[in-house]
């Protein structure tokens, strides 16, 4: 689970639900016509740029905002490093019964284990690499569509809103509901966009740097435990894969 997604989440919409409440109450903001109007024309709109596939997809992958925590970097070094010095110390045979809990880390060494060439060793994580990011892609491209479509559609709400409040002058009865969806509407498309789809849209392009990093570092190692790459050497070229400040870190725990 990550916490700060989760964390600004809730708090964002929760600070709009308390000032809703503690106004003059949740009812006002309640509006079905123009409830259907973003979410559903969002939704049309995002679906005529993209296939059904790609769409129902992208649901998927949004739920790594909400789900998933890549595993650090650090630690990740930490555990080719180990597998290093095993394999220089008995072969590479002995990686076999390694336990190894990151799946793409755990392929690269059963290739190796396999007796597969570097250059294929490297073809087959890079082309995995690259797909993980075509994917994220794909969805980051779908939620800030669905960013930009948001507020688009409130837009025009607000406009049929004002033509059906501007038809009806003549009833004051019909100016009130009119005006409500006027206004209702940019309302929900600034939140749909501000407050769901754009964050997650940024927060998966953040997962996928970090998956991306972490792969980097894979195929490296890989590669260096395949050539008999001394394990302090490899330490010290994987940390140049982090921030300063992360440097240290590692350092002072070794």
């Amino acid at each position: 689970m990550d916490l700060a997604t989760l964390l600004g989440f809730l708090a964002s919409w929760g600070l709009i639900i308390a000032t809703i409440a503690l106004g003059s109450g949740a009812l006002v903001f309640i509006n079905a016509p123009s409830f259907m109007i973003v979410l559903g024309g969002s939704i049309a709109v995002v679906l005529m740029r993209f296939t059904l596939g790609q769409f129902i997809g992208s649901i998927k992958t949004a739920m790594k905002a909400f789900l998933y925590k890549s595993e650090s970097p650090e630690s990740l070094i930490t555990s080719v490093v180990e597998l290093a010095g095993i394999a220089r110390k008995e072969g590479l045979l002995a990686l076999e019964g390694q336990e190894i809990t990151n799946p793409v880390l755990s392929k690269g060494i059963s290739m190796l284990v396999d007796g597969h060439e570097a250059s294929v060793v490297k073809k087959a994580l890079s082309t995995e690499m690259n797909e993980m990011v075509s994917r994220h892609k794909m969805g980051q491209a779908i939620f800030k569509q669905i960013g930009d479509a948001g507020p688009a559609m409130g837009m025009i709400g607000t406009l049929v809103g004002l033509v059906q409040m501007l038809s009806n002058m003549s009833d004051p009865k019909s100016i009130g509901p009119a005006m409500a969806v006027a206004l209702l509407t940019t309302l929900y498309g600034a939140m749909l966009a501000n407050m769901f789809a754009l964050p997650i849209s940024d927060k998966l392009a953040l997962r996928s740097m970090e998956e991306q990093l972490n792969k980097n570092i894979i195929i490296q190692s890989v590669l260096a435990i395949q050539e008999g790459q001394n394990p302090k050497v490899l330490d010290e070229l994987l940390k140049n894969f982090l921030p300063p400040s992360k440097r240290e870190t590692v350092e002072a725990a070794e």
